[in-house]
């Protein structure tokens, strides 16, 4: 009978998310033409487009390196008992009480995950030392990597220790009060983390008053996007890169940039950046990234209770339930599968959202001139490879690409976009 609710919930989550993503992305907004793409290739320094894919041909053998890690580390201790067996050592000094097991264990769990593949992550710090993106020292890094941690500690530690309060408590339907507090933490984490976890890494500073900021100002009024402030990022203690953001939603909202685009830009291109990011706050994409987010969450806890119905999964991670805690290891290697599987299609929503963005800055600035100066100066002060490989790109690309973004910038000055 619970099962059968499971089953029925499950089935109206996913049709609830089938209907908000077909209203809610822009799934008509596709690339400019290549022939346009290739043209704005033909525009940037052949040094700038060099250095860009040598610095990826470098960073991608240990990129893919670490998925392949991860996965197998996941697989490992998932679909062994090795999880469970690490669980039980966890929760061992602490009379095996199932609370211990959960919060404990789990981190232990993660932690081993994180230093099988934390050698890459050195490896890959010395690439973008080397080519002078990082201006991190190792201490600073190392700084920053143990803050990193310690914040996935505590929230991982709450949320371990809030799921399986309710599996013990609620053996039955745990699956549906997990449901509601799994998109319930979506929505929390979406207001408190830029908040309370953003300085934790960066330190903010008001943006002096003048002229730059009283236009961005300016800029949000006319857009109908109440910002709360303009603040500065002390980007420039870790990274070369430029940036510019808007965090927040509704009264926490305040415009970031960093403050290596103050020194590496003009105005102009800032605030052709921080239109784009006004973008996103118009059309609501991070509040439709939470809803999308929430559903997901309570979708993945109700398909973790169904999965706990196959015998042959349980019997190869050696627990007894999906819902133990001696089960985490299992926990770890479907959401890793999952998440691998469900990246290329998250990261074509992304896409289509990122370029609906950069299309209302180009119709709030009016100035496409100065986008496509902007993206140029972004893809060589950043490194990107501005055209890289089709199949990566729709695999793994968060955004479209430098030369995908300058095309959109020349179709709208024609009048064609």
């Amino acid at each position: 009978m619970t099962r059968g609710w499971a089953i029925g919930a499950f089935v109206v989550l996913l049709a609830v998310l089938a209907v908000f993503a077909a209203l809610a992305v822009p799934w008509q907004r596709a690339p400019a033409p290549r022939a346009d793409q290739l043209a704005a290739l033909d525009q940037l320094p052949a040094d700038q487009v060099a250095k860009g894919r040598a610095f990826h041909g470098e960073l991608r053998p240990g990129n893919y390196l670490g998925l392949a890690l991860g996965l197998l580390v996941a697989l490992a201790l998932g679909l062994t008992p090795a999880g469970a067996r690490l669980v039980e050592l966890a929760g061992r000094p602490f009379g095996d009480h199932w609370l211990a097991r959960a919060v404990l264990g789990g981190l232990v769990v993660v932690l081993v995950a994180e230093l099988v593949t934390l050698p890459l992550a050195i490896w890959r710090h010395t690439i973008v030392v080397r080519y002078g993106i990082s201006t991190q020292t190792w201490s600073g890094w190392s700084a920053d990597l143990l803050k990193s941690y310690a914040v996935g500690a505590v929230i991982g530690g709450l949320t371990l220790a809030g799921f399986f309060t309710v599996t013990h408590f609620a053996p039955r339907w745990w699956w549906a009060i997990g449901a509601a507090g799994a998109a319930g933490l979506v929505v929390l984490l979406s207001f408190v983390l830029p908040v309370l976890v953003e300085p934790i890494f960066n330190r903010f500073t008001p943006m002096p008053d003048g002229p730059l900021r009283a236009e961005l100002l300016a800029l949000a009024e006319r857009d109908g996007v109440p910002v709360r402030d303009v603040l500065v990022a002390d980007a420039s203690r870790r990274t070369r890169a430029v940036n510019a953001y808007v965090s927040g939603l509704g009264p926490t909202r305040r415009i970031v940039v960093y403050d290596t685009m103050l020194t590496e830009a003009t105005p102009a291109e800032v605030v052709s950046v921080t239109a784009h990011e006004l973008g996103h706050a118009k059309e609501n994409d991070v509040l439709t990234g939470t809803i999308m987010g929430a559903l997901g969450a309570a979708l993945a806890v109700i398909t973790l209770y169904l999965l706990g119905s196959w015998g042959w999964l349980l019997r190869l991670a050696g627990v007894d339930s999906i819902s133990e805690p001696r089960a985490i290891g299992l926990l770890l290697a479907v959401t890793t599968v999952a998440g691998l599987v469900a990246g290329p299609a998250q990261a074509f929503v992304s896409r289509r959202v990122e370029a609906r963005a950069d299309q209302h800055a180009l119709m709030l600035t009016g100035d496409p001139e100065t986008f496509e100066a902007m993206q140029r100066r972004l893809g060589s002060i950043n490194l990107a490879d501005p055209d890289p490989p089709h199949w990566e790109h729709a695999m793994f690309a968060s955004h479209p690409s430098t030369v995908q973004r300058m095309a959109a910038a020349r179709a709208y000055a024609r009048g064609t976009r």
